[in-house]
């Protein structure tokens, strides 16, 4: 076989443009042609790009046409079978329902997986990204490409893999169309496989065989004459580049190869096999044997070749493999024999051994030394690599993954890391063990590791590869803690990593790294006007610092000599005073651990970080004297021999992190933190920004409800089994706050569902989970902005108040306080107990009375209070014993604090219908500020019930002044139209929401019509939702709650008539 390309290929031309606007003088008047342009995503593939489709009638006359189109764009195992919304709950049936401008994904199955439409607009296309510059996966210049026309082996043609013909994958099969001059619709392996898409395409080593509708019909696809020999995934073709390699390479080598196929039963292939000379100059390139007859390394037989390879040198190993293809890929080679036709040296290898995925070790290539006088031998050596994943989530990878060794020796060639000590590969955190057999490589140098980009989620964290070999007894060390993903850091899936000289010096920088990475995630901890307590877990106390000077480690978690202030901060080094006794700080004395007066150098100490999230509290002045304890919690001397029974490592808290209004970030690792997506759903692989920022909304002591920053009035919840960031601020977003000692994180538990934490998945979406101690439930607080109430009762420092975060304009308008919507206006309340006011009453106090008729509930009562500076809630009105709550005649009082919302002018108050007791007959509201005494009453009088009434569980009542209702309650006339599409109707819960001048009606659920069955198609319902005036009205929120049987709901419009006011808003839908 001649390395110099065959001059019989096809020329490329530019591929006709399709999707050309048909003329107008075409068109009807009556009847134009309505364009959308639609962004098609795949399933739980955030590396896939997308595609853009334009849909009108003459494009597509049927959905089915369309879903066929997809297939050939969109890769799936089976087609695409399913179209849907984004966040995957709502399907597309009809071409009608297609928006223009909207993005949707596809799937093969009802079960849609979301994606980040964000990152997956974000990545690049293949020639873009690291593929395109690495021979590992894809082709470093353009490639040839070998094509048949199925059943026509003589058919053949040759095209380039170009980027202009590889846009998409529809727009290479137009150009294969073009060049074959027939039909191509799909596109096979010389064995019958499919290739569903363009990546398999540029990822397949060989030939492919083009077709129209018809199954794929076997042939003799003999692409010896078409085929270069192209060099395979990581292979080097120059190993020593030496002297004038211009020159060198226009020499030629002529070698005759003989392979001889075992005689043991099924030892022939059909795979294509390759073979690759090794010499001192280079090495040659992958280089095909094909047999002239079609019947080639069949059982007992003898293959003999002709090959041409550049001046290699003296040669000193060979590989031989296979492209594991075929019907029957195994292979048992029995011999080699390889002769030198220019100096007529031979050599003979003998074999003996399978190049199979099921036998042996499963390598389907092997390598072999020649052996030649006066020179010695190079060992077979059989390294040992182990790979490490990453800790962060979502670190793992089901992606084929890849590597080369590079020595000074020659190198491995590129092999699949495919057999691991482990049952399932590459997971995050585990370190996976693979055995690659090479002639010996001498010392290693460089790998090049990656992988094929295949699969979903298939971005891989890569922590680090060690590489032992056994013939020198030494261990190689390549460091890479990066992604290899397209979609995160740089976007390389490929890289090339270079050892480090000495492993101990490895070890160290790897600890040091970790070190470094956990004091940037922690350093906040040790802000000046801090809180800190220091927890020892050896003792299973905290440090304490008594009023004599004495330091131990068993105090309380309540105990006041447990908390000291940072009043020093300079990088890592830190004063902590005594919060209780302030002339007193943390200090290292002469190597003994005890109280000093601040300010002295003793009490300066050094803070360094472990990988484990404990520090070191170290002395500043004297380098290596650190506060230790023994294990009865006593300071332990520095001069004790030997350290077992002593710790120095402390768990650091900071006290004041979930005060209400702060924003804190959930840290899930060192970089990864909790995030909220477009879609609603929520993910623990976010980055450290913005986007993962929570606001604290506190309930009660220790329960709190999380509103994204970025998305606002959008919150954490666990409902019907998900966990999301698409919670209205119900009873489903409220939040037991769990700490954990051990490692000072926090969990998530579900007050309406006990047992249920926020838990995170391998992959790092997140799911309701039950408590273990995995990892999977924990969750870093990192506070971004202190809320209003400050650490033990301490002033904010001027560095705290400068750390204001910008609310979104959308915080700027009142929101629904039945979704408790929080906004920059809305503000804290929180409900204590009226018995506990010891302490001096502050301006925002207030006490909430609640008169009860002659019905009482036991479902969970919520409070909204409405001011002209903003709104406050909800406000959870509980107790500690809550089957005594709204008794028949009975007064319940409640003690809230509600801060900077102005002067009051009405309150929402309803319940959530949970309970056995969902009816309410509330009488009459009061409520009474602890200081001035100053009372507001908000007369009732109204069921709240399902049943009862106009069947709404909330009423909004307005506050009096001078005897009259500050603004009157309104009774709003609502038509609901649903449109005339197919399928336009739905038995899902509905709900509104109107907004105007002076706030919003809350979240309403629309049951009461005049028509027997709701939302039918063609059909308009009318409602009405009390409220008190609004004012001019602006717009409307309508929410649709999907159930199983009806998951579709079109609709048209809204429109809202006031009494007394002839006019009329109208809100326009069509979605």
């Amino acid at each position: 076989m001649s390395e110099t390309p065959s001059s019989s290929f096809s020329m490329i031309h530019p591929a006709s443009s399709e999707g050309q606007a048909p003329s107008l003088r075409h068109l009807s008047v009556t009847h134009p042609v309505v364009a959308k342009r639609i962004s098609f995503y795949k399933s739980g593939d955030p590396q896939f790009g997308g595609v853009s489709v334009v849909v009108n009638p003459r494009s597509f006359k049927t959905f089915d046409a369309l879903l066929d189109s997809l297939s050939r764009k969109v890769p799936l195992p089976f087609g695409v079978r399913n179209v849907s919304t984004p966040g995957g709950r709502h399907g597309i049936t009809c071409l009608e329902q297609l928006e223009d401008g909207q993005s949707y994904l596809c799937s093969h199955s009802r079960r849609v997986q979301p994606v980040d439409l964000d990152k997956a607009r974000r990545r690049p296309r293949p020639w873009h990204s690291s593929l395109a510059l690495s021979a590992l996966f894809f082709m470093s210049a353009p490639r040839r490409l070998p094509v048949f026309q199925n059943g026509d082996p003589s058919a053949g043609r040759v095209v380039l893999l170009s980027r202009r013909v590889t846009q998409s994958f529809e727009a290479f099969l137009q150009h294969l169309a073009e060049v074959m001059r027939c039909r191509v619709t799909r596109l096979y392996s010389t064995d019958g496989r499919k290739v569903p898409s363009l990546q398999a395409v540029i990822a397949s080593p060989g030939v492919v065989v083009a077709a129209g509708r018809e199954p794929f019909k076997p042939g003799n696809y003999d692409i010896q004459k078409y085929l270069l020999p192209a060099r395979l995934p990581g292979t080097s073709r120059r190993v020593y580049p030496k002297g004038n390699t211009r020159l060198e390479s226009k020499k030629s080598g002529n070698w005759k190869v003989s392979v001889t196929t075992s005689d043991l039963p099924n030892a022939g292939t059909s795979s294509q096999v390759y073979i690759i000379l090794y010499g001192q100059r280079r090495s040659s390139a992958p280089i095909y044997l094909y047999g002239t007859d079609g019947a080639r390394f069949q059982d007992g037989h003898e293959n003999i070749f002709t090959i041409t390879v550049g001046d290699i040198g003296t040669l000193f190993k060979i590989r031989i493999g296979h492209t594991n293809s075929g019907i029957s890929p195994s292979w048992h080679c029995k011999q080699i024999q390889l002769w030198d036709m220019n100096s007529g040296k031979k050599f003979y290898i003998p074999v003996q051994r399978w190049l199979a995925r099921d036998q042996e070790d499963g390598e389907i290539c092997r390598e072999f030394p020649v052996l030649n006088r006066g020179q010695p031998t190079l060992p077979v050596t059989v390294y040992e690599v182990h790979v490490a994943t990453g800790e962060l989530w979502n670190a793992g990878t089901v992606a084929n993954v890849y590597i080369s060794i590079y020595g000074k020796k020659g190198d491995t060639g590129s092999r699949q890391l495919f057999r691991s000590k482990s049952s399932i590969s590459f997971l995050r955190g585990q370190t996976d063990t693979f055995f690659l057999e090479a002639v010996h490589l001498g010392d290693l140098y460089k790998i090049v590791i990656g992988h094929d980009g295949l699969g979903p989620g298939n971005g891989w964290f890569l922590d680090d590869v060690v590489i032992s070999d056994p013939t020198t007894n030494h261990e190689y060390v390549f460091f890479c803690h990066r992604w290899l993903d397209q979609g995160e850091d740089d976007g390389k899936i490929v890289r090339e990593l270079y050892a480090r000289d000495n492993n101990i010096i490895s070890a160290r920088q790897k600890l040091e790294r970790n070190r470094k990475e956990t004091w940037a995630a922690e350093s906040w901890k040790f802000m000046k006007g801090n809180t800190l307590q220091f927890y020892n877990k050896l003792t299973g106390g905290f440090v304490r610092l008594h009023p004599d000077g004495i330091v131990d480690a068993v105090g309380e978690k309540t105990d006041k000599y447990g908390l000291f202030d940072v009043i020093f901060n300079k990088g890592n080094i830190c004063i902590f005073q005594s919060h209780e006794i302030r002339h007193l700080s943390l200090a290292v004395n002469n190597g003994f651990v005890t109280g000093m007066a601040s300010g002295g150098a003793s009490t300066e100490l050094r803070v360094r970080y472990q990988p484990n999230r404990c520090a070191l509290l170290e002395s500043a002045q004297v380098p290596g004297h650190t506060v230790i304890f023994d294990s009865h919690g006593k300071i332990a001397d520095e001069s004790s021999t030997g350290y077992a029974g002593l710790s120095k490592e402390f768990v650091v808290f900071v006290k004041g992190v979930f005060l209400n209004s702060a924003v804190v970030l959930l840290a899930t690792s060192l970089c990864q933190a909790l995030c909220l997506q477009p879609d609603g759903s929520c993910t623990g692989v976010g980055n450290q920004s913005e986007k993962s920022y929570w606001k604290v909304h506190k309930i009660s002591a220790g329960i709190c409800m999380f509103e994204s920053v970025k998305n606002a009035r959008m919150y954490l919840r666990i409902k019907d089994g998900q966990c999301d960031g698409t919670g209205t601020g119900d009873i489903d977003c409220h939040f037991k706050i769990k700490k954990n000692l051990e490692n000072a994180s926090i969990s998530l538990e579900s007050t309406k569902s006990p047992g249920l934490f926020v838990g995170l998945q391998s992959d790092g979406q997140v799911k309701p989970v039950i408590y273990t101690k995995n990892g999977n439930v924990f969750f870093y607080p990192q506070v971004i902005k202190f809320g209003r109430e400050n650490p033990m009762g301490m002033s904010a420092t001027a560095s705290q108040e400068e750390e204001k975060i910008q609310e979104s304009k959308h915080q700027q308008e009142i929101p629904p306080a039945s979704e408790a919507r929080g906004s920059s206006l809305s503000s804290a309340a929180k409900v204590r107990p009226s018995q506990s006011s010891e302490t001096l009453l502050s301006e925002d106090e207030w006490k909430v009375l609640v008169l009860t008729g002659n019905t009482g509930t036991r479902a969970n009562a919520t409070l909204w209070v409405y001011g002209d500076e903003g709104v406050t809630g909800p406000i959870s009105l509980s107790k500690d014993s809550p089957e005594q709550l709204f008794l028949p005649r009975q007064e319940d009082e409640f003690q809230v604090e509600i801060r900077n919302i102005g002067e009051i002018y009405k309150i929402r108050i309803g319940h959530d219908a949970t309970s056995e007791q969902p009816e309410w007959n509330l009488q009459k509201v009061t409520m009474q500020h602890m200081k001035s005494k100053k009372t507001l009453d908000f007369a009732a009088n109204v069921w709240l019930s399902r049943i009862q009434a106009d069947g709404d569980v909330v009423c909004e009542l307005p506050a009096m002044k001078g005897g009259q209702a500050m603004f009157p309650l309104v009774r709003y006339h609502v038509d609901i139209h649903t449109g005339l599409l197919k399928r336009a109707e739905t038995e899902s819960k509905v709900s509104l929401c109107l907004y105007g001048e002076r706030g919003d009606s809350g979240l309403r659920l629309l049951c009461s019509s005049k028509m027997p069955v709701t939302f039918q198609r063609g059909q308009t319902d009318t409602f009405q939702i009390e409220a008190v005036s609004l004012g001019k009205l602006q717009k409307v929120l309508l929410r649709c709650e999907a159930s199983d049987k009806s998951q579709y709901w079109y609709c048209e419009k809204v429109i809202i008539r006031e009494p007394g006011i002839t006019s009329q808003r109208i809100f326009t839908c069509e979605r």
